[in-house]
């Protein structure tokens, strides 16, 4: 249904001066922020807020990350899932701290692809075929239905904001537009996968993608979000999870602080750490039990 959507192909080489949602922009392109000036992103987003705080957001801006197999893990997850994205390249090599074989991982992640051992390449493949099958995950990560890896660009007041979308997609008689994000974890059962999104902000990812996209009026006020968890060792099993309309409303909250936070340490450019004074530090109630009646 990707007709109810005008998307505007990515030049290249790319620079974002325009608001709206573009189609085909290489994922390097996004990750290194085509926005002159920057925009704030939903890992950004949660890098500004506690338990984090601006400066550990600005080192990481400034830093480049070194690739983590994980990472690349699912990424190559993604790819075959989504049906877009960097090429996968199998190295069957026993040992990958030979001269001769690091010289072939840097060349391949050099060219924005993707090295992958024996072990690994299976893996994906095996989730891949495991994920189609699933009644429910299977047709929202169709790479025939809806928009795969959209990337969204917007303004809000005097700061940008972007997102990428693993999907955008329309589902039921009424076509109700979804935001879907595929993610791979260790456990997908739904207990862990409730504390995997406390833990790790994906309240706050959604809120971030539906902000995007509503000020695109990609969606409107149905707009939904869906999380696709996926485990990585054998049978694979997936659960789809829809946050509550209380994480979402807490990530729209967080949202909100992350982009007016954002602008005040860009018009200073000051990035302050976890506090400006001193810290009044309290025990814990536990450790202070033995105190309690008596006198001072």
């Amino acid at each position: 249904m990707t007709e109810q959507l005008t998307i505007p192909p990515a030049a290249a080489p790319v620079q974002i001066t325009e608001p709206g949602p573009y189609e085909g922009m290489p994922e390097a392109d996004y990750h290194g922020d085509p926005v002159p000036g920057g925009s704030l992103s939903s890992t950004g987003t949660r890098k500004l807020l506690p338990p984090s705080c601006p400066a550990k957001f600005r080192y990481w801006l400034d830093h480049e990350q070194a690739p983590k197999t994980v990472f690349e893990e699912g990424s190559a997850a993604h790819k075959l899932v989504l049906g877009v994205g960097p090429k996968l390249e199998l190295v069957d090599k026993a040992r990958w701290d030979t001269n001769e074989v690091k010289a072939k991982l840097a060349e391949i992640r050099a060219r924005g692809d993707i090295p992958l051992k024996k072990p690994q390449y299976d893996m994906v493949h095996a989730m891949a075929e495991a994920l189609r099958s699933d009644p429910i995950a299977g047709p929202l990560l169709d790479p025939a239905r809806g928009v795969s890896e959209l990337s969204l660009f917007w303004r809000d007041h005097s700061v940008w904001g972007r997102a990428r979308l693993d999907r955008l997609t329309w589902i039921g008689q009424r076509g109700r537009p979804v935001i879907v994000d595929y993610k791979t974890c260790a456990s997908a059962a739904p207990a862990k996968v409730e504390k995997a999104i406390s833990d790790r902000g994906y309240h706050i990812q959604g809120a971030h993608y539906t902000a995007g996209a509503r000020a695109l009026l990609l969606g409107g006020e149905d707009l939904g979000f869906l999380l696709v968890m996926q485990e990585k060792e054998p049978p694979y099993l997936v659960t789809v999870v829809e946050p509550d309309s209380t994480a979402m409303r807490m990530g729209a909250i967080r949202v909100r602080q992350a982009f007016d936070l954002y602008a005040e340490c860009q018009a200073s450019d000051r990035w302050p750490g976890y506090a400006d004074d001193v810290v009044l530090a309290e025990l814990p109630p536990w450790e202070t039990r033995e105190l309690k009646g008596e006198v001072w």
